[in-house]
This record gives C-alpha cells, structure tokens and sequence, in this order.
C-alpha cells in the first residue's frame, strides 16, 4: 500500500485562498466522498481556525471532522484509521509535537500513513513530516526543529513570503544547525509518494517550492527536477 504526504508552505483553507490545493488533497484519496480530519493542536485549539475549515470543506464533496486533544480525547487510532485526510494545521511546532508525543500521537500517523491514509498539512503542518524543519514556535526567532521524520531532510515553509525564512534557512543550513531539504512558498504544495516527491502543485501564479543544499563556502536554492508541476488555479 502506498504512502501518501502532501505538504503546503503556505495558503488554502486557513488563508481563505487557493481552492485548488484543497481540492487537489480530496482529489489523491481515490474516494468519492472522502473523510477528512483536522487536528488544529498547533493552533491551541483555535474556534476562529477550526470554523475556516469547516467554511472551506462543507463546500466540497467530503465528510469533514476535527480532533481535539484539550477537551475529552476519543480513541485516537480509531479516530485516525477512520479517515481518508489527516490534515495538520499551522501554529506552534514545537508545542504541537509534545502534545501528540505525551499521547502518543506521532506513533498512530505513522500507523495511518502506512494503511493508507494521506496526511497533510501547513506550516507547522509541513514541518513536523518532516526530519526537521525551520519554526517561529519561539516567539520572534527563528530557529531548527526536530520533527516525525516520516520524509528525509529538512522543510521550511513560507518561504518567498516571509523576508527572514531563506536568510534563515541558509544561516542554519552553513552552521550545521539544520539538514538539507526542500522550501516551500505560500499557495505551494509538495505531493510525496512513498517518500518520494513526484508533484509540485502551484495554486496560484508565480510560486513553487525549490531544493536548498549546502556547498563548501554557500548554500544553493534552485529548482527540483524531473518533478511534475501541476497548476491548480481557481
């Protein structure tokens, strides 16, 4: 059974923008009405961001739900194993990863992804796919974070539209901080199939996401190859 990860930089749903990113996400379940999940712990919990998901995805043709970690939990797994989506919202990386691992949440996605369900997500939602990534969970700083894993290297999201993430990027990157990996701009999203990334979907005009590596004396940003590019305007 194939793995299936889908990461955006940036827009969406929690933007209001770039229909076509969540279309494409119930798109890749190969089920009709698929069941879609989202767990909002990044956010605390946050009513305004949980209602933009539900204003989004009542309009499409899915069953959407969402999972609260501060109320009364349900079965996690069984919770997880019922749906098509998991998809992680943006907010706090490094607060979102202790509450899954004190339930031991991290655990149940990989047990999801690898029975087939697809998980994706945003920002810290991307980052925590992840063996690390590029956060703000620190309040004015920007900084590297280990995360799940379940895809090699490192994310950084936002990238085109936020001034301090590549100078960010790049500065962790040379001190060794962070390893290589893939950043990904706002209405981007990046489609991994069994770790593999086969698909850059471009909601909107003029982004992408694009391979950081480091060399002896610099760090080189350029563009993926032999990757499919699909456009997603709406």
């Amino acid at each position: 059974m194939k793995t299936q990860i889908i990461a955006l930089g940036g827009g969406g749903f929690s933007c209001g923008t770039e229909p076509g990113l969540d279309r494409y996400l119930l798109a890749q379940t190969g089920v009709e009405y698929p069941r879609i999940g989202f767990v909002p712990t990044a956010s605390a919990e946050d009513p305004a961001y949980i209602i933009k998901f539900y204003q989004r995805f009542s309009t499409l043709s899915c069953q959407p739900s969402h999972l609260r970690f501060f109320d009364r939990t349900p079965d996690l797994l069984a919770w997880a194993l019922a749906q098509d989506v998991i998809f992680v919202g943006g907010g706090n990386t490094k607060s979102m990863l202790a509450v899954w691992q004190a339930w031991g949440f991290d655990e149940i996605l990989r047990q999801a992804m690898q029975q087939g369900v697809l998980l994706a997500g945003i920002s810290a939602g991307a980052i925590c796919w992840f063996e690390s990534g590029v956060t703000d969970s620190n309040a004015g700083q920007l900084g590297p974070i280990d995360a799940l894993g379940f895809l090699p290297g490192s994310c950084c999201p936002h990238y085109s539209d936020d001034a301090e993430r590549k100078p960010a990027f790049e500065r962790m990157l040379m001190q060794g901080d962070i390893s290589e990996g893939i950043a990904i701009d706002d209405g981007v999203a990046v489609h991994f199939v069994d770790g593999k990334l086969t698909r850059i979907v471009q909601g909107k005009t003029g982004v992408s996401a694009y391979r950081v590596q480091k060399t002896a004396d610099a760090v080189l940003t350029s563009a993926i190859p032999d990757v499919e590019i699909l456009q997603v305007y709406e």
